[in-house]
Order: C-alpha cells, then structure tokens, then sequence
C-alpha cells in the first residue's frame, strides 16, 4: 500500500518536474520579499518563558516600580577616566538628559546620581516600546539618542546600555552570526558531498532544496506566529542546521539510491521513480518522527522549549515535502548529469565496500560486538556522574558593541549595576516613611546573611550611609538630584523598598545559593511585617528554570519515546525492533551527554553543563537518530524478503552505510559549525554546548550505533526482529541451491573377507 503512494509520488514529481520547480522558486521569492522573518518577531523575554507563580516572576512583578517590564528602559552612563566628574561635566549630562528627553518615543528619564568614585554618572531613559523590542522602531530611537552623545574630543565617555539597546545590538550581530552559521554549514555541507558523490552537481542539487526550505520556512514561521507560534532568538540558529542537516539526510537518501538504480541498469527517470518509491516511505517516517520529537515540546511548561518545537517542526514539514517533490524533480531534469564525471551506469559486479566489510565481521560475530559497544557507551555516560548543571554563562552585551562598553564602565564604578546583581524586593502594607527603622533592620539583615561585598538599598548608595531620619529629610526636603537618586530604592508610593546586593568582584552569585537567598528574604520580610517579598536576578531566574527543565525533561522524555516507537513500529510492521532501537538512541544520548560533561566540565573546567543542554540533546538525538534507524532497518526488511538475516544485514549495511556516515557527518558538522559560527550570538555559550553535545552524538550514533550496535543486535534476534508481522511468519528463506550444503554420502558397507 505505502509502496503504491510512493511510487504515486515519484510518477507525480518526473512528469511535472519543471512545474513543481518553477512553483516552488516562485512561492520561496515571493514569501521572502513580502513577508516578514523571524528576526521581526522572535523575542526572548526572561519572564515570559516562566510561569506565573515561578517566584522569579512574582519577584519581577514587585520590581516593576523600579524596572517596569512593561515598557523598554535603556542606561544612560558618562564617565571620565582621567579624574572626576567637573561641574562642567556634570552641565554636559544634564543638557544630554534634557536632550534625549524631548525625543520621539523617550518617556521618562531619571537620573540616579554619581558613583561612589565620582567618575561616572548614569540614568534611566524609559521608551514607550515593548521590553525586548529590536524592530525598526527600537533600532531608530537607540539610534537617535546615541546621536546626541558629544565628540569624543570632549574626553568624556558615554555609553548607551540596558534592555533595549542591549538586545537592539544583540540582534544585529546575531543577524550577522546567523549569516555566519548558514555560510560555514553551506561550506561544509558542499565539500563533504563533493567528497561524497566525487561529482560537480550532486551536492549542488542535493542542497538545493535545503536551502530553499531555510529560506521559505523563515516567513512561514514567522506568519504562524499569529496562530500562537512562539519564537525565540536560539529558534533561527538551530532552525539553519537543523533544516540544512535533516534536509540534506533525506536528499541523501534519495540521491544514494538514485545512484544505486542508475547502476543497475534502470534510466535516469525511472531510476528516480523507483528510488522515491523504495526511500520515500524511509524519508517521509524520518521526517514525522523529528516533527512528533519536536511537537511533544508543547507540553513543556518552559515555554523556551515551547518556543522551539512548533517552529521547528514547521520547518521540518516544509523539508518533507521539498524532498518528495522538489528533489525528484530537480533529479529528473538533470537525469545522469547530476553524477558527473563519476560513474553512474550499470554495474554488473559491484565490489563490497568498507561498511559491507564491517558487517561481514559484525554478522560472524555479533555477541561480543553487542556486549562490548554496549559496555562502552554505558562508561561513556558515567561521565554525566557528579556533574552539576549551570546557569546563564554568557548575559553580556555582545563585545565591540556600544552596550558592551556602557556595561564595562557600570561594572567599573556602579558594581551594584551590573548584570549580576541579585535584587530584594520587599512590598509593605503602608507607606514605609510611617515606619523606617524597618529599613535599617533590612540592611543589616541582608548585609550579615547575604554573604555580599555591598548592599545598597535606600540607607546606603552613591557612596554614603544615611540614617532613618537622614532618610526622611531627603524625602520631605531633599534635592532633586537626591530625590532622584533615592527613587531608584524607594517607590513613588513608598510601600515598595529594592536592595542590591553585590558578590565580591561583581560575579553572580552561584546558581545553588538562590533558595537560601529566598530563605533570608522571606526571614527578613516576616521580621518587618511585609505583605510580599522576593529576589529577582539573573541566577534566580536561571534557577527556576532549571528545576523547570529538569520537571520538563522527565515528563516529556516517555512522551517521545512511546511517539517514537509507535512510528517505528508503523514504518518496521514490528513490535519487537522499535524497543531495542529506542534503547539504542536512549544509550547513544546518555553516552553524549557524558562526553559532553567530560569535555566541558571535567576536562573544560567549566562549572557546569547548561541545563537546557540535556533536554535539547535528548529531543535532538532522539528524533534525529531514528532518521537513520529507519534508513537502515527499512533497507535490513526490504533485503529479508528474499535473504537470510546474516546476508540481508551484511547487504543493507553495504548499501546505505556510506548514506548513513555521509549523512551524520553532515549533521553533525553543521551543529559543530553552530557551535563555531554561532558563540557570538545572543545566547553564544547556550549556542555553542548545544552544537557540540548534538554533533558528538549524532557522530557516535552515525559511526558505531547504526553501523555495528544495531546491525549485531538484529543478527541475534534473527526473524524475530519482524514479529508479527508476515516477514517473521515466513521465517528465513531457504539457502539458494549454489549455498545449499551437500547432503553427507551415506557409509559404505561393511565388507567382509571369507576365510579361505
């Protein structure tokens, strides 16, 4: 039946080639340049990604007198090097204020006073555009107010940072990674089919409709995001190898095969029919299995993972109907060119290759293949032991960048500013003028059992330690300026009340000291009577998602597994291969991730493997490792029909074992090539685990998993891998008569001698 609507498929694509060629080029330009992308609508909003009883977000929520989330700020910050701010310094920047100001879309902005070593000053300009935003509007006013900065023949520095010129600047040279990562993998991808095919086109068409899914799948992404879609900024980085990788997989399964009819003598196009009929099945349960491994993400609570799957999987649909329509097509036009000037004509002896080899010795010895590959992997990912899981390593400003630098003067002279800050929101039920003492309970509070360098709140900033009522006088009296800067710890309301606390040097906190710093806010609020209390920063929110994506992984990881066996079980008519097959992705992914944690962390000395890194790796190598499981099992069961098991997995293996290597080595060098390409993104170090930990094991998987683990264990099992289907029923078939073993002669007969 499935073989009938392949072959349906493959007529389709011959006869109207040049109209499914010309269709698909035309709705790509058209959609590209009509369209949006998905640079204009990913965001990466930290809070949006968490639930709304996570605590970092209801700290968030307390925050907002301070940081509304609401409205996109941005930080303003002057600093002289050589001394002291003069007065005359001090006229600049307030006349720079004045000026940014009265531009278009700056609604506010407050200045919060000098810093302690009277070398910088900064203040807060709040936009009235979205948090995160990087579109036009936000790139033109980042633009407009860096142009009032003064020359820089003044001697004075200024810098714009914060939110939104952060992320203005992180997409822009994003935008220029994801260009780096698209050419580094076409690089590759090309030169390793060259090696492949040893032909001039073959890589060329091959690719071809990779890329031109790459380029439609970006505004189809994009207009699916009004259907609720979501899409974050990591989605167009592995959206570039993912689709360039699993396109270019089910190219080469067609192409191989292609290759393969041509030298048994069939014609360019009806070559092209039967290698879409025989592989087409073998593509399309490639793709649906990735797709089903990328959908089950909607049931994560972490909506970064949410974010990733949907769009995703849309890429992948995309990839499966260009492999089935577009590649033949362009195979059919091209016909016995797409080879040369290596050979591609009838070959009557074909000589065994290196992988018919290897499964010769896999079949005359599959115990001790099975037990010692399955020893191996399983020491492999022992490494994962005692490895603990980190934070977010890379929250910086892209480096070169004006942010980059505005960040660096903040960390020099406002060390209380800086990213790595942790923040202690208390909300009281009544003005806290009514009641400062409570103010000074807090600081000591926090200064004694924070374990900090500093602590600024209300009573100590800028410099200077002020008393309750030293406090009070600057509320009801003070100047401007000192208004201002008290604004920044006390709200207009004076019920909510933010401290800062600061790590020796500036670093963050570690990650595993987030609840016992939510355990001394929730002391110290009881003690004041507060009505709410949190801790906002960057480690309590990487900490709160963590134990999401821990909870996440656990709940999604038997998802994917049934999904995938349930496809397998379809695509092999067995019930029996799709567990053992399973368990070999499981084995493979356990073994990546303990070379991951080996060579990052053991032998890397970093503190911790990301804790997106296991959930991403498992999805990946799970839906991804199948596609060759399905290749190589589809291609043992079509040779089972007419050889016994040893024989068909000796043939199978030789057959696609150069598809299946070529094919993870591509996979798996344009992860490696993210990895690379992509560690200057926004994101970079999340980027760059991510890309080695999938290419070390798509590379184990392609090489040892599918090439000899697999093939040892369907040996042993014999017909039983079928079961119960009609394949197992008809049991091995019988050796031809030229491999029949010659029955024994009978025994002569006894003779014996008469006596004479």
């Amino acid at each position: 039946m499935t073989s009938r609507v392949f072959a349906s498929i493959g007529n389709f694509s011959v006869r109207f080639r040049w109209p499914i060629v010309i269709g698909w080029v035309l709705i790509t330009i058209v959609s590209v340049k009509a369209f949006p992308g998905l640079s204009d609508v990913a965001k990466d909003s930290q809070s949006s990604f968490l639930p709304a009883s996570s605590p970092s977000v209801q700290a968030e929520n307390l925050a907002q007198p301070f940081q509304n989330s609401k409205y996109g700020i941005a930080t303003l910050v002057a600093a002289r090097e050589s001394g002291v701010l003069s007065a005359s310094d001090l006229q600049e920047i307030n006349t720079l204020e004045v000026r940014i100001r009265g531009l278009s879309g700056v609604t506010h902005v407050q200045d919060f006073g000098l810093s302690p070593d009277k070398h910088a000053e900064q203040a807060q300009v709040v936009t009235d555009l979205p948090p995160f935003s990087a579109g036009t509007d936000a790139i033109t006013l980042v633009k407009a107010i860096r142009a009032t900065f003064p020359s820089d023949a003044s001697g004075l520095q200024v810098h714009l940072t914060g939110t939104i010129p952060g992320f203005v600047d992180q997409q822009s040279q994003s935008k220029s990674s994801q260009g780096s990562v698209q050419e580094f993998s076409l690089l590759f991808i090309i030169a390793l089919l060259l090696i492949a095919f040893r032909a001039l086109l073959a890589p060329l068409i091959t690719l071809l409709p990779a890329a031109l899914v790459l380029a439609l799948a970006s505004p189809v992404i994009a207009g699916a995001t009004h259907l609720g879609v979501q899409v974050s900024a990591i989605t167009q980085f592995i959206l570039i190898v993912l689709v360039l990788g699993a396109g270019t997989d089910y190219g080469l399964f067609l192409v191989f095969r292609m290759r393969e009819e041509l030298r048994r003598g069939l014609e360019p196009k009806d070559a092209v029919r039967r290698a879409v009929a025989t592989v087409g099945e073998s593509i399309t349960f490639s793709a649906l299995i990735v797709m089903a491994a990328l959908m089950s993400l909607i049931i994560a609570q972490f909506s970064f993972y949410q974010a990733l799957g949907p769009a995703l999987a849309i890429g992948i649909a995309l990839m499966l109907m260009a492999g089935l329509t577009l590649l033949p097509a362009l195979l059919a036009i091209f016909g016995r060119a797409v080879f040369w000037p290596s050979r591609a004509r009838l070959d009557e002896n074909p000589r065994a290759n290196i992988y018919g080899r290897i499964a010769a010795i896999v079949v005359r010895r599959p115990m001790p293949v099975a037990v010692i590959g399955a020893i191996i992997f399983g020491a492999i990912a022992f490494g994962q032991l005692g490895t603990a899981t980190a934070g977010f390593a890379d929250q910086s400003a892209p480096t070169g960048t004006d942010s980059a630098a505005g960040d660096t003067l903040i960390s020099e002279h406002y060390g209380s500013a800086n990213l790595n800050a942790t923040e202690f929101l208390y909300k009281f039920g009544t003005p806290i003028w009514t009641h400062v003492d409570d103010l000074q309970t807090i600081q000591t509070a926090l200064q004694s059992g924070g374990g900090f360098a500093t602590v600024e709140g209300p009573l100590a900033f800028s410099g200077q330690a002020l008393t309750p009522a030293a406090l009070v006088a600057i509320h009801d009296h003070g100047s401007t300026l000192a208004t201002e800067a008290l604004a920044r710890f006390v709200s207009p309301d004076g019920r909510t009340v933010q401290y800062i606390g600061v790590e020796q040097g500036g670093a963050a906190p570690p990650i595993k000291a987030v609840p016992a710093l939510r355990t001394l806010a929730d002391r110290t609020g009881a003690e004041v009577h507060t009505v709410a209390q949190g801790v906002f920063g960057i480690q309590p929110f990487a900490y709160d998602v963590n134990q999401l994506s821990s909870s996440d992984l656990w709940h999604i990881i038997p998802v994917v597994a049934v999904l995938i066996a349930i496809l397998l079980a379809i695509v092999m008519r067995s019930l029996l291969a799709p567990m053992y097959l399973v368990t070999s992705v499981l084995l493979s992914y356990l073994a990546a991730l303990g070379l991951t944690a080996l060579i990052f962390v053991h032998f890397g000395g970093q503190s911790g493997i990301n804790f997106v890194l296991p959930f991403l790796m498992f999805v990946f190598l799970m839906a991804l490792g199948s596609d060759y499981n399905v290749l190589v099992m589809t291609r043992i069961r079509e040779e089972s029909h007419h050889l016994r098991t040893g024989e068909a997995v000796r043939r199978a293996i030789g057959a696609t074992g150069t598809t299946v290597t070529t094919a993870g080595l591509i996979l798996g060098g344009t992860f490696a090539v993210l990895a690379f390409a992509g560690g200057g993104a926004s994101g970079g170090s999340q980027i760059q685990q991510i890309g080695y930990g999938v290419a070390f094991g798509v590379v184990m998987d392609t090489f040892v998993v599918r090439t000899i683990l697999v093939p040892a264990i369907v040996v042993l099992l014999g017909r039983r891998n079928w079961w119960p289907s009609r394949l197992w029923r008809e049991g091995e078939p019988a050796l031809p008569p030229a491999l029949t073993p010659p029955a024994p002669e009978p025994a002569p007969p006894l003779q014996t001698t008469s006596a004479r």
